[in-house]
């Protein structure tokens, strides 16, 4: 294997990834077409020139022809882009339509001396001169030149960024093809050296290409190339030609460096790598590359796929180093390579913007933007990202505005994005200038606009969340608090029938016992009440009950009242639930309480207790006037919704639903008109072993 073999099977390579690039991407216009044709035919050449160097051979027929056919072809694709980038005029039309035959001429001469010299040698010996070959190469090359030379002349100023690579690349290619068979024409031989390079200097090519067709949407080839891997590998590139400088400096410093060279030497290196490393964590180094990839080698300023995942990603990340705040302002930031910012967020009653959070040095950003500032007016009214250097340099395109006073102080401001939550102004963004020097544009406005809308959205989401939270602890103790009036109500009538009773049963020791009994248990209810008011916010404690010893202390705070409630309990053993003593016997209490009232003084109230299926069922059983279905289903367990007037509040059987259903139980509810109503209690059991040993049914027929 030669040196020349590597060098065309590394241009053989190349061409066959562009290839398949562009063949994947070609989306059937014209101009893709010629360009895969182009692609492959060089792939082919290159592909035949390496074999023929690794067998030795000398250039046959075969290799002229390929040699022909590459050049055509690329001159069939100049031909074309130049046809369509001139506007037809009779001169130019007719000027440049001469093109195409002087391809083709030259190109079928070349082919005729190729296949026909050979034939003709044997019978006209000496008529055939090498020279002519070179002669049409050398034409074809020129063309070539021209030809590129006269497409980038005609195409507008505002369009040559989109084809100026691959004037150069296949400008080059020609222009090199022109100094290898001038070079040859002149000595009447080839310079192997020259040949033997050309290769590798095709290969070289293709990245320029690739850039092109991107660059060109008109020719309907999609390539994406990954902004990542371009700046990575200008980066190694980079790094690569660094450390090629800095080994020949090492080299030439250790040898005529005398007897110090070789610490000089290493001291050199080591300085060197330093040097190197300071620059791969420059973030400035960083910006000013990827700003100056993006200008030169993609069409747009942005992947605004990429872009959007990335501000997605940094608003919505749930485990930040910093709050959202930050994190919106980190997220516009680094769309412009600003290395922070300030944000100001409107307060909705004084229409104020205060400032909410800050990102690197903007310490002197102040505290608060008066609603009435005028640079804020034309912001709310137009919607504009105001660029403070375009501000103070062109103030005619925003109607005259000045900078405004409030940023006098911080030299650094450069941008401000508005961001809006739907037509509201909700806040402000001010960025400070970019490490590197960005191209202020429509592109990057509408980005920075775009981007302060979501930013928007995710602030005020937070808001809102916080709002409702705050909310949420309002409505927990206004319940609590609605609980407690509840329970007082309840005590406050016990106390005052005690009251009603006195002035005629003072003198019965038997009602001073109770009275003073009922007394003393309202008491200690109401202690118990303000122990809840001052721990608000904490669970209540959970312990180990007797469900059978809880419902006859309810029954006795409630025998006096008519109906006194009849205990049935059909369990032999004890019955034990986890639970907060005072709940459930408040949930008991205000349901036998409204089932005494439902039943009237001729009625009756049954309460039974079992145990089904690893649950307590307490059953509460009236012969009141009922309530019909919808009633249950819509009003019964409605909180504030009250059938007694002023007299009730409406929450008891709410409170009593949540509360069970809080322990993993539930309360079921069956009711015929003008027959009664049975409640049906379900509650865990504290361990789930014991089994049912009454089982009966409190249906009504």
């Amino acid at each position: 294997m030669t040196i020349g073999f590597y060098s065309y099977l590394i241009g053989a390579i190349a061409f066959l990834l562009l290839s398949l690039l562009l063949g994947t991407s070609w989306r059937g216009r014209v101009h893709g077409k010629l360009l895969v044709i182009a692609s492959v035919t060089t792939t082919i050449w290159a592909a035949t020139l390496a074999l023929y160097a690794w067998f030795d051979k000398s250039p046959s027929s075969l290799i002229w022809t390929i040699e022909i056919v590459r050049a055509t072809v690329w001159l069939i694709f100049f031909s074309v882009l130049l046809n369509s980038a001139v506007t037809v005029r009779s001169a130019q039309g007719g000027q440049f339509g001469k093109f195409k035959y002087y391809i083709y001429s030259v190109s079928f001469c070349l082919l005729l001396i190729v296949w026909g010299a050979p034939l003709i040698e044997p019978y006209f010996p000496g008529q055939y001169d090498p020279s002519y070959q070179l002669v049409g190469h050398v034409l074809l090359a020129l063309i070539g030149m021209v030809l590129i030379e006269q497409l980038y002349r005609n195409t507008r100023e505002d369009q040559r960024w989109a084809i100026k690579f691959i004037c150069l690349a296949v400008g080059g290619m020609f222009a090199y093809d022109f100094y290898l068979y001038s070079d040859a024409l002149l000595f009447r031989q080839i310079n192997a050296n020259i040949w033997i390079a050309r290769g590798a200097i095709t290969a070289l090519m293709v990245p320029l290409i690739a850039i092109a067709a991107a660059r060109n949407r008109n020719w309907v080839v999609d390539i994406f190339i990954s902004r990542g891997v371009v700046f990575y590998s200008a980066s190694l590139l980079g790094a690569g030609v660094y450390l090629l400088l800095m080994a020949i400096s090492g080299y030439y410093i250790k040898l005529y460096g005398g007897e110090w060279g070789t610490v000089v030497q290493i001291i050199f290196f080591v300085g060197a790598f330093l040097f190197l490393s300071l620059l791969f964590f420059s973030g400035q180094l960083r910006s000013k590359i990827r700003v100056f990839l993006s200008k030169n080698f993609f069409s747009y300023a942005y992947d605004y796929r990429e872009e959007w995942l990335n501000i997605i990603s940094t608003l919505s990340e749930s485990r930040a180093r910093y709050p959202l705040e930050q994190r919106a302002i980190l997220a516009l930031a680094e769309l412009v390579e600003s290395p922070g910012g300030a944000l100001w967020v409107g307060d909705s009653s004084s229409g104020t913007y205060f400032r909410r959070a800050c990102f690197g040095d903007t310490s002197k950003a102040p505290n608060r933007i008066d609603r009435d500032d005028p640079l804020i007016n034309k912001i709310k009214t137009m919607g504009w990202v105001v660029n403070l250097e375009e501000l103070e340099n062109s103030p005619h395109l925003y109607t005259d505005l000045s900078r405004p006073e409030w940023l006098v102080d911080l030299t650094q401001a450069w941008v401000i994005v508005p961001l809006f939550q739907g037509e509201q102004l909700y806040g402000l963004v001010l960025l400070i200038q970019p490490r590197a020097n960005v191209k202020w544009d429509w592109e990057v406005k509408e980005l920075l606009k775009t981007a302060g809308k979501q930013a928007a959205s995710y602030l005020a989401l937070e808001d809102a969340a916080e709002e409702l939270f705050e909310a949420r602890q309002f409505e927990g103790f206004n319940r609590l608090s609605a609980f407690v009036i509840h329970d007082l109500k309840n005590i406050i009538a016990q106390l005052s029938l005690v009251v009603r009773n006195a002035e005629k049963h003072h003198d019965n020791p038997e009602f001073m016992k109770d009275a003073i009994k009922t007394v003393d248990h309202s008491v200690e209810k109401m202690s118990r009440l303000m122990s809840q008011l001052k721990n608000a916010g904490k669970a209540a404690a959970a312990n180990e009950l007797d469900l059978e010893k809880i419902l006859q202390d309810v029954i006795e705070s409630r025998a006096n009242q008519r109906p006194v409630p009849i205990v049935e309990c059909l369990v032999p053993e004890k019955i034990n639930v986890v639970a907060d003593r005072d709940r459930l016997g408040s949930a008991f209490e205000h349901v036998i309480q409204n089932a005494q009232e439902a039943a009237g003084r001729k009625g009756s109230v049954q309460v039974r207790l079992e145990s089904m299926q690893n649950k307590a069922i307490v059953d509460v059983e009236d012969t009141g006037h009922g309530m019909d279905e919808d009633f249950i289903r819509t009003r019964l367990f409605k909180p504030f919704d009250t059938t007694k007037g002023l007299t009730g509040m409406g929450i008891g059987a709410y409170e009593s639903r949540e509360y069970i259903r809080s322990l993993g139980g539930d309360i079921h509810v069956e009711s015929v008109l003008d027959k009664g109503t049975l409640f049906r209690f379900e509650i865990p059991l504290v361990n789930g072993e014991q089994d049912a040993a009454v089982s009966t049914e409190g249906a009504y027929v």
